[in-house]
């Protein structure tokens, strides 16, 4: 489990620069370097990113209900 954590914070950090570069340049990072936004590779990545928000919805429910340490000292343990 820590390591699908892991994975899904960084694949939503990634996300959020993609984000931040759109909002503020108006560049699609994640476009750029796999060839545009209908590209195949792109579209996985985007896919990647909501699927990931979507895995963290769990640690952040369990936090809002048990407290942020405990949270975090139960999604560490796993």
């Amino acid at each position: 489990m820590r390591a699908i954590n892991l994975i899904t914070l960084l694949l939503i950090i990634i996300g959020g620069v993609n984000w931040l570069l759109v909002g503020l340049a108006n560049f699609d990072l994640v476009a750029a370097l796999f060839g545009g936004q209908q590209a195949l590779l792109s579209r996985i990545v985007y896919v990647l990113v909501g699927l990931s928000a979507l895995w963290q919805l769990r640690p952040f429910v369990r936090a809002m209900n048990v407290g942020e340490t405990a949270a975090q000292a139960n999604t560490i343990r796993h």
